[in-house]
């Protein structure tokens, strides 16, 4: 599959006429908790040749491509778009810089996109991305006698990034488990969660499960905290110059 996929990346370069600067995998595939039969999910981030920025107008900034039955997605951003998101701390953003699947990158790209990013994160607006993901997803299953197994990780992992910025001066980790393993969280739960992604990667993501009580507690209580919390956390402030020469000087000629 990953040589599929960097075939495709080479295709969507030359009919689109850019250069992938990032090209990564997001979704359960990179969060550690995948199904048999997950999408790829992947994520660009791309940049066009100087040209292509000095018209008076501005053009489309991002692009979608499926293919294999849209078995493969790939959706990207235009790096302008992508620094305007980095000034608002936007979280998806900040998980693709993050991703431990990588199908193409620039070298230069990744090891000052970290660098910019990091004083760029902003506890409270990333909080309360995580928040409104945990709440949308909690409410669709918790009700339920049976759910599917993805939207109860999708809960859990949202309501443990809350709890993540709550406790740590770093963005959080795209990768579930290293959460899990840091945060001071009952060993109970650990152990039920990793039952739980291994019995993930044997069924598909149709299967609909039940119960997990005690970690449906731990989720609501999870999204309660930051609901009281989220308003006294910091609100970080990019440098708009130091993202000004990192974009002229990523631009191709």
């Amino acid at each position: 599959m990953k040589t599929k996929i960097t075939n495709y990346l080479k295709q969507i370069e030359q009919d689109k006429e850019i250069k992938i600067l990032l090209a990564c995998e997001t979704g359960s595939r990179a969060w550690g908790f995948p199904s048999p039969d997950s999408d790829y999910d992947v994520r660009l981030i791309y940049v066009h040749k100087r040209d292509w920025y000095l018209g008076i107008t501005e053009s489309k900034d991002s692009l979608q491509e499926m293919y294999e039955n849209n078995d493969l997605d790939f959706s990207g951003w235009e790096l302008r778009k992508c620094l305007r998101l980095l000034t608002k701390s936007n979280a998806a953003l900040l998980e693709r810089i993050q991703s431990p699947i990588i199908y193409q990158a620039d070298a230069g790209f990744m090891n000052e996109i970290m660098q910019i990013a990091t004083p760029c994160y902003s506890p409270r607006t990333t909080l309360h991305h995580y928040l409104g993901l945990a709440k949308r997803s909690f409410a669709d299953i918790v009700d339920l006698e049976n759910y599917k197994l993805k939207k109860f990780f999708y809960a859990l992992r949202a309501s443990v990034a809350c709890l993540w910025i709550q406790q740590k001066e770093q963005m959080p980790p795209i990768e579930f488990q290293k959460m899990i393993y840091v945060l001071d969280i009952d060993k109970s739960i650990i152990n039920r969660i990793e039952e739980l992604i291994e019995l993930k990667a044997t069924i598909s993501e149709s299967y609909l499960h039940e119960g997990e009580a005690k970690i449906l507690e731990f989720i609501n209580a999870n999204i309660i905290q930051a609901k009281q919390r989220a308003g006294g956390l910091a609100v970080a402030k990019c440098d708009i110059n130091k993202l000004n020469t990192f974009f002229i000087k990523s631009i191709p000629d």
